[in-house]
Parts: structure tokens; sequence; C-alpha cells
């Protein structure tokens, strides 16, 4: 994750820059206005978050705010040795994250940067179209076919499937499938009706259930789907 630092305290500037690399994020740093409006002309698409000082020399960070928002929905904090209500909404107002004022503790400000990436992290994107083998699963319909046939399966089986597609080639516990399934139907599952799903799920998707290629057992671990 890359940070742009405008800082014009060249003291504090690199402070920040060697904090923020030992807790693994990679910066650019800048003194100005002017190299900031450059840095973002040209790399602004490589940048994760904007730390801006809000009085520079050349203007403040309220344009260097106002400039990133209107290009890239990334966060912006501001750094301020004014601790005055009017500028915090001002800032606020032009689309800022975060406000801090000076001076302040570099472990706050590593904190309040992690708490505005979380809000900005995307949710993943479930897989709607699994295929394991020549098992086909489509989960926006709910459908499981192999070799194009429909293969019917029941809720828990169903759900037991999904698992195991979402985990391709890794290695799952028995425990790990037990949390996972035993409420779905609002019934509990036990070990031993683990294994006889298992068993129905070959038989239903394997070509040869006595010797599954889809669904392996790996001894002593668990179980195991693809490579």
């Amino acid at each position: 994750m890359k940070i742009l630092v405008v800082e014009d305290d060249k003291t504090i500037a690199t402070g920040l820059e060697y904090s923020l690399q030992q807790d693994g994020f990679s910066t650019i740093l800048c003194h100005d206005v002017a190299s900031a409006q450059k840095e973002l002309s040209e790399g602004i698409e490589q940048i994760t978050l904007c730390l801006f000082d809000l009085s520079l020399p050349d203007g403040s960070g309220y344009e260097l705010c106002k400039l990133v928002k209107e290009r890239r929905d990334i966060p912006v904090i501001f750094l301020t040795a004014i601790d005055d209500e009017v500028n915090v909404v001002m800032g606020l107002d032009m689309g800022a994250d975060d406000y801090i004022t000076k001076p302040f503790r570099i472990r706050e400000l590593l904190s309040r940067i992690k708490s505005v990436l979380r809000r900005y992290q995307k949710p993943s994107q479930a897989k709607t179209i699994m295929d394991i083998g020549n098992v086909h699963i489509n989960t926006m319909e709910g459908t499981v076919s192999k070799n194009g046939a429909e293969i019917l399966l029941t809720a828990l089986e169903y759900r037991l499937l999904l698992i195991f597609g979402n985990h391709i080639g890794q290695v799952l516990t028995r425990n790990q499938l037990l949390e996972q399934i035993w409420d779905v139907a609002g019934d509990f599952v036990n070990d031993n009706t683990l294994t006889v799903y298992i068993k129905r799920l070959r038989e239903k998707l394997e070509d040869d259930p006595q010797s599954p290629t889809l669904i392996k057992t790996v001894r002593g671990l668990g179980y195991k789907v693809g490579d």
C-alpha cells in the first residue's frame, strides 16, 4: 500500500516516512502543493491513502483533498496544528476521512490509517461459478451438474460442496467442515453424519465413488478438493 505524505516540516515528514515504512507501507514524500499535484497527476492510481498537512507554503491540504476526491475514491487524512472546529468541519465537508492534530503519537496515527483503510475495503465478491473437475456449480441458480446433466443434492449436501468449492486446493479438517455445516438445517451434524454426507456426495459426483478423485481423503488430516 502506497501513502502520499505532504508535510512541509521536514523533521516531521522524515519521521512519518520512517514510521510508515517500518509498518509495511511504501511512501511518496512531498513538501508542498506543487510537488504533490505532480505526483497525483502522474500516479494517483498507485496511491492507497493520502496524508495532507493543512498549512503548506504554496497552498493548503484542502485543495489537494479536492483534487484527490475529484479523481479517485481513496482516503484522505489531514494533519494540522490547528485544533479548530471550523477547520475540522471544512475538511470533512470536502471529503476528508479523518483529521489528526499535531503533536500526535505515531501509534495513534497508524491506528487511524488502518481504521480508515478498513472502511474502504470492498467486500469480496462471492464466486457464482465453480468447477470441480467435470462438476459445475452455479450458485446464482443453486444448481449442480456433471458433464451437463443436473445432479440433485439435498441442502446440506449442497452446502458441503460449496465449502469444498470455496477452498480448492486446501485440506479441510473434519472439525472445520462440521463447524460450517452443523446448523445449516437447524440440526446438529455429528462426526458420523459428516461421514455419511461425504459418502453421498461421492456417490453422486464421482465416476468411481470407491476411488474418489474429486473429494480426496488426506489421511490423518481431512479432505481436499483440487490441487
